[in-house]
């Protein structure tokens, strides 16, 4: 069976945060009614947790929106995916930790209404953002379909969330985006590099006008851009990844050339890495692997 996954990519402005489920299922049911085939849906960073003003005021009022994973809020979305029997990824959200910390995280429900996995972005935008940053990287799998990594914003700055999350045997990695600044041409550069460098689907989805910079865009494991937003303006893009695609490209190399995923031998030495105190073992270089249906 070939591994096929529907998705719709949501670019639009974020949601109110004192109202942001007001409507947000009316918002989903009529993408899906649209694109009734889907089985993934996306919306961009803080889609719910939408806040305006100064620094200080944006990060009193990020502060009001939090929430700990056992909340309201995740259960409201939750009981909304089972309800539309699809996987969502609503945005990120506003986290309250047990201790009291604050995390940008990233969601994913399936059809059946269960939070099945949750990312808490390890590199905050310093000094803009107020998050505390997560300390783990995250992947699970859509059945009869694959495994999926989680990066959010400025992740993507540091090719070690991509590296990781393909080691640990991601197919695709789902990039929830709200750029508001001049930087977006570069993040588009860098979505395709990582998913050439990876060989994977990269999903970067940013949040549209009056707030975001848009320019979402949707790129294969040989580095070709399938779906893209030209602007800043909402639009819906949809696509439907094959994720066998990662196989072959990663089987047969890039351009059919390039397989880095084997580059060593078991009998290589390995290769010191004294930025990270650590190096790169041959014997544990090549992905995990996901299950297959």
């Amino acid at each position: 069976m070939p591994r096929l996954l529907p998705i719709v990519t949501a670019q639009v402005a974020p949601r109110p945060a004192a109202t942001a489920l007001d409507g947000f299922a009316s918002e989903v049911t009529e993408l899906l009614a649209a694109h009734p085939e889907t089985r993934l849906v996306i919306h961009p960073e803080m889609h719910l947790c939408g806040v305006d003003g100064t620094t200080e005021e944006r990060h009193e009022l990020l502060q009001a929106a939090a929430e700990p994973l056992d909340g309201p809020r995740t259960r409201q979305l939750a009981e909304l995916a089972g309800d539309l029997g699809v996987w969502l990824f609503p945005g990120t959200v506003c986290e309250r930790g047990s201790d009291g910390a604050l995390f940008n995280t990233a969601l994913a429900f399936s059809p059946e209404g269960r939070l099945v996995a949750s990312y808490r972005k390890i590199f905050p935008w310093r000094p803009y953002e107020p998050y505390d940053p997560g300390d783990r990287f995250v992947v699970f799998d859509i059945p009869e379909a694959g495994r999926i990594g989680f990066a959010i914003c400025y992740d993507s700055w540091f090719p070690e969330v991509a590296r990781q999350l393909a080691w640990l045997g991601a197919e695709v990695i789902v990039n929830q985006v709200e750029t508001t600044t001049a930087d977006r041409e570069q993040e588009l550069v860098l979505a395709q590099a990582h998913a050439i460098v990876n060989q994977l689907h990269v999903v970067s989805v940013n949040a549209a006008a009056p707030v975001g910079t848009g320019r979402s865009l949707i790129v294969d494991p040989e580095g070709r851009v399938t779906a893209e937003a030209p602007d800043a303006e909402p639009v819906v893009l949809t696509e439907v990844l094959d994720l066998d695609q990662v196989t072959r490209t990663r089987t047969l190399g890039t351009a059919g050339l390039n397989r880095m995923w084997e580059q060593f031998t078991d009998a290589d030495a390995p290769i010191e890495l004294p930025l990270y105190a650590g190096r790169i073992d041959p014997r544990r270089w090549r992905p995990a692997s996901a299950p297959r249906a």
